[in-house]
């Protein structure tokens, strides 16, 4: 995971390609899609209006780069491009405001109709990234549709493709599996032989599911007491990163800065791993470490965090692009903790108990909880989020094919920090508020998580 000043963008001949214009324009008499917004992609939307109202545009979204090796043929590639958008029904789905409610429509798969945009050569890279950056902001804009774009840096020895997506489209998982698919399709486009393009699992037909189940509970839900407590226990709140950040809580919403590097090697995230498996794996360890950490730099006692959790609970929802993510709260409370295994156990009991809870979206308990957390910043809480890269169709070749999956760094003030493990070892990366404090904390954050790590292991 990285932003997209840190993925390797060379010059080259830019490309692009965007939803045809009479695509768009069949788009605007379609009628209203029955399958409602998920609660996620409702209070992404919402937000994004919210701070957009207070005079702000923040972009949200995401992307993934990969290069594709040798000459490029434009046609086989865009009609790579046009099966995998069809393979993904949220693609074609988008929403509209009525009486200021979201209401989807969609596409029928024959009416996607892709434009290809010859921009022009681009000498150098700095020039093409900010370009890049700046298209992407418009064209994958959460407060409209079509709200993705795809593109390709083309040169004589090799071509860089880089996609973006509003996040109501694709979660992480989502985007690490796109290199290999849209390898696939272009590989099988130049051999004249047809891949398997039927759809997949589609996150419209999860969301209009997962809605029906949530609406189901009710305000007596131990569910909800659970958050409710939880709330109370974060001063009325949902919770930010526990270290200082240095922000004013009357000044405006700060830029963001964003910090990557690797954590630890193969080797030694392999030992960190092996360290952690008996009480659950890495994510256990990274939780456990970071509730110590909490603990040695502030006194807390107790670590509160929104922990999120994948919900693609069916093996046929595996190959879906969309927002599979929940969140469930945890109150990790280290101060009998003697040592790390302490804490590893710790953690996961607090796991076992309420990592049933992100199944139920968190918009809809804070609904039930009547609680006006109106949005002032995109992100609603601060995480800190492990995946593991490595089951991943591909993921081998990632280093080899500069493949990355991008983050937007905005505004926020927030922190979000994605661990991944990969075949080189354990990444970190983060995006936080642009303050001097708040980089001494996250930098101070990664050496004592680092640390820590390596003695564990």
């Amino acid at each position: 995971m990285t932003d997209i000043q840190r993925c390797e963008i060379r010059p080259g001949h830019l490309v692009e390609w965007t939803v045809h214009p009479s695509t768009i324009e069949a788009a605007t008499g379609l009628p209203e899609d029955s399958r409602p917004p998920s609660y996620v992609q409702e209070s992404h939307v919402k937000t994004a209006r919210s701070v957009r109202d207070d005079g702000l545009f923040v972009p949200t979204w995401l992307g993934t780069a990969f290069d594709i090796p040798g000459p490029i043929d434009l046609d086989v590639l865009q009609e790579a491009l046009r099966l995998w958008t069809l393979r993904h029904e949220t693609m074609r789905s988008g929403f509209r405001s009525v009486d200021g409610e979201m209401r989807r429509f969609t596409l029928e798969a024959e009416a996607l109709v892709l434009h290809r945009g010859e921009i022009g050569n681009f000498p150098d890279a700095e020039v093409l990234t900010q370009y890049l950056q700046d298209r992407f902001d418009v064209a994958a804009d959460a407060l409209s549709w079509p709200n993705f774009i795809y593109t390709a840096v083309v040169r004589d020895d090799s071509t860089s493709v880089y996609m973006a997506f509003d996040h109501s489209n694709v979660d992480a998982y989502s985007i690490y599996r796109i290199p290999t698919e849209i390898h696939e399709l272009y590989a099988a486009g130049l051999e004249g032989r047809t891949e398997d393009t039927l759809p997949v699992a589609s996150y419209v037909d999860f969301s209009a599911i997962e809605r029906t189940k949530a609406d189901q509970v009710e305000v007596t839900d131990p569910i909800v007491d659970r958050w409710r407590e939880f709330v109370a226990n974060c001063d009325g709140r949902l919770p930010n990163f526990p270290l200082d950040l240095g922000l004013d809580p009357e000044g405006p919403l700060p830029t963001q800065k964003f910090l990557q590097e690797m954590l630890l090697t193969d080797a030694d995230a392999a030992a960190f791993e092996n360290r952690c498996r008996p009480y659950g794996g890495s994510l256990v360890g990274v939780l456990a470490a970071t509730a110590l950490i909490v603990r040695e730099l502030t006194g807390q006692e107790v670590y509160r965090t929104v922990a999120p959790f994948h919900t693609r609970v069916k093996s046929e929802l595996s190959e879906s692009v969309g927002w599979y993510v929940g969140g469930a709260p945890l109150e990790i409370a280290v101060s009998a903790a003697t040592d790390f295994d302490g804490a590893l156990n710790t953690v996961r009991a607090e796991l076992r108990r309420n990592r049933p809870m992100s199944r139920v979206p968190v918009a809809r308990v804070l609904q039930l909880l009547g609680t006006d957390f109106r949005p002032t910043s995109p992100d609603l809480y601060s995480i800190v989020s492990f995946a593991d890269g490595r089951s991943v169709e591909g993921s081998e070749r990632w280093q080899e094919l500069k493949a990355y999956g991008l983050i937007r760094v905005s505004y926020g003030d927030q922190v979000c920090v994605w661990i991944s493990r990969v075949h080189e070892g354990l990444q970190f990366a983060c995006r936080y508020p642009d303050t001097d404090i708040a980089l001494k904390s996250m930098r101070l954050y990664v050496e004592r998580l680092r640390d820590l790590m390596l003695t564990a292991g």
